[in-house]
């Protein structure tokens, strides 16, 4: 019996030591943003909650800006005009883009807890040295002033793409960079997949009321907005001027959101399930096979 018991309880205690080094990091993000049309630009604020659940103590936390490998010269541009089988939609377009053409993310501002931090930009890269040490099983918030220019688009994201949407908006932010058991994941971004931190956006974006905007999580206000959002029969108070869609989204690795005027928006309800939005340009040539396709989504 003791033979028995012996391993059974070695492995009892292993596991339950495992469960300690067992941590996953948390964000809560709300952020504020008025996109101009006519400039492509973006002024933003951001407040972030940030959870240390690891048992290290943080003096430093690190940003991705996107935005800023589509710029003549940057690590992105050189590594794709050098490579032998390049990634076809980028070659060497970055390095022929126009001022007004490509992107960028500035930060303005950034607070911790109130108190000013040091940062420093490095490429597509925020190297932020925080006010006070992040203690294990911690928070703090992160406060930031952010202006970005949305470039025409050549991967992922952007602006005019080649199906002619307006706005292909993916990691558009300044967004935190993942820190797991290996350490900060702050990389150049040069074309790696998506890898970040999981958690909580509440979103308000701000513009031409003309647009139809497609976003991550449920839209709060679709009494205000109209474009197909509203409860099917009932009026829609639609404020004058541009108008603010606010999105909250809970448990997801990141926020994005796509915006045209000439969207169509379809609703789609899963038995059993969640409402599925479908979003897609009005063009004749698609519009059928995008309403067959409807039905046959939600079953999958």
């Amino acid at each position: 019996m003791q033979k028995i018991l012996l391993p059974y309880f070695l492995f009892a205690s292993l596991a339950g030591l495992a469960q300690d080094f067992r941590w996953q990091q948390r964000v809560e993000y709300t952020m504020s943003v008025k996109l101009d049309v006519t400039t492509h630009r973006v002024l933003g604020d951001q407040r972030l909650v940030y959870y240390n659940n690891s048992p290290d103590t943080l003096t430093k936390v690190y940003y991705h800006l996107f935005f800023n490998a589509f710029q003549p010269g940057s690590m992105m541009d050189v590594r794709s005009r050098n490579l032998p089988d390049p990634d076809g939609r980028v070659i060497d377009r970055i390095s022929k883009l126009k001022d007004d053409e490509i992107g960028y993310q500035k930060v303005l501002s950034l607070q911790q807890d109130g108190t000013a931090t040091t940062y420093t930009v490095h490429g597509t890269l925020l190297e932020v040295v925080l006010a006070r040490p992040i203690l294990p099983n911690t928070k703090t918030v992160l406060t930031m002033k952010f202006e970005a220019q949305v470039p025409v688009q050549i991967r992922r994201s952007g602006r005019h793409n080649r199906e002619g949407v307006d706005y292909s908006m993916t990691q558009w932010y300044p967004r935190l960079c993942e820190y797991d058991f290996q350490g900060w994941h702050a990389y150049q971004y040069v074309a790696r997949e998506f890898h970040g931190v999981w958690g909580d956006f509440d979103v308000k974006i701000t513009l031409d009321p003309r647009y139809v905007v497609a976003g991550t999580g449920v839209l709060q206000n679709p009494q205000h907005i109209g474009h197909g959002y509203e409860k099917p029969g009932t009026k829609v108070t639609r404020p004058a001027g541009d108008l603010t869609w606010h999105f909250i989204a809970r448990d997801v690795i990141d926020f994005a959101w796509a915006a045209d005027p000439d969207y169509a928006h379809d609703r789609v309800q899963v038995p059993d399930g969640p409402e599925v939005h479908l979003f897609y340009l009005k063009k004749e040539k698609t519009m059928d096979t995008w309403k067959k396709m409807q039905p046959i989504a939600v079953h999958v």
